[in-house]
């Protein structure tokens, strides 16, 4: 066995989530739950193939954010995994939807900091072993950061 980091591309201004399904109606799946949650999100998904032709099916409503997808997850080539690049919305309106598709095993990340993608490939194919999602922490919040959290989180319309 081999492991592999692999750097996904995140465009500026986008937010990635990656996961893994089971079965190709994901794309279509998947592509319904990015319009029915947003009508201003931009996005683009790409799915793993795990059998039968093995490609990387793809979908959006924004061909250069479906480009990067594509390209991230031949990158990453782990069986069944997707990747979803999105703009103008954040991940946290959609993930509930997400998880609750039937084919959706699990999500590894939703986030805009860089991430890496730990790969294990054996003779038979690869398989996402983790993420890494950002940076390590440089210390813990003082009263003021925590200010600041509050009063961000009120700006952008996600608390009263």
């Amino acid at each position: 066995m081999h492991i592999k980091i692999v750097s996904v591309e995140i465009p500026e201004d986008c937010n990635i989530i990656i996961g893994q399904s089971h079965f190709i109606k994901t794309v279509e799946d998947l592509h319904e739950v990015m319009i029915a949650n947003s009508t201003q999100v931009k996005f683009g998904l790409a799915f793993c193939e795990a059998s039968g032709d093995c490609l990387v099916r793809h979908s959006g409503n924004n061909e250069y954010l479906q480009a990067v997808a594509q390209k991230n997850a031949l990158e990453v080539g782990a069986g069944h995994c997707f990747i979803i690049l999105l703009k103008n919305a954040y991940p946290m309106n959609f993930l509930n939807t997400i998880r609750q598709v039937p084919e959706v095993c699990t999500i590894y990340c939703a986030t805009a900091n860089p991430v890496e993608v730990i790969v294990a490939e054996t003779e038979q194919g690869r398989g996402i072993i983790g993420i890494i999602d950002g940076f390590a922490p440089k210390g813990v919040e003082s009263s003021q950061d925590m200010i600041e959290r509050k009063d961000f989180l009120r700006q952008i319309g996600y608390k009263l």
